[in-house]
């Protein structure tokens, strides 16, 4: 294994015989805290350039491949008019992806996302809700295309 690009190291757990390739982030947004914010399980695959944008929490499950260039952001900026964006806090949600989950290629995965287990996501899909088990999604936005 690699190493992986890390802001804060004890923020990140990585479970045995993961694959990550170079160029992978694992950013947690935020100051130091205790605790884990980004959890990835056992025998993981991530390609190279894949990004970690966590300021609350993700989890991946056991025997994932996350493909090169993909991107999960559990944060949203706010926007009211009387103050910069960027230093402006928003909504954060955790994201949760199961056991056995392919995201193809470049796909971005916004906070809140859950993708059930032995899902498939295309590559560039944009997901922004909810993928169930079993199912294969794909788009800008993402939508269900398939099923294993």
């Amino acid at each position: 294994m690699q190493k992986p690009e890390v802001t804060w190291p004890h923020k990140v757990s990585i479970g045995s015989d993961c694959l990550i390739e170079k160029g992978v982030a694992f950013k947690h947004d935020g100051i130091w805290s205790p605790g884990k914010s980004i959890m990835i399980g056992d025998r993981v695959f991530i390609g190279k350039g894949a990004e970690f944008n966590i300021r609350l929490g993700i989890s991946i499950g056991n025997d994932c491949l996350i493909a090169s260039g993909c991107r999960f952001i559990d944060h949203d900026h706010g926007m009211k008019p009387q103050w910069p964006m960027r230093s402006q806090s928003g909504p954060e949600q955790e994201i949760v992806i199961g056991n056995d989950v392919w995201i193809g290629c470049n796909a971005v995965v916004l906070k809140g996302v859950r993708i059930g287990d032995g899902a498939v996501v295309g590559a560039a899909a944009l997901i922004n809700r909810p993928v169930p088990p079993g199912e294969i999604w794909a788009g800008i936005p993402a939508k269900k295309i398939g099923s294993r």
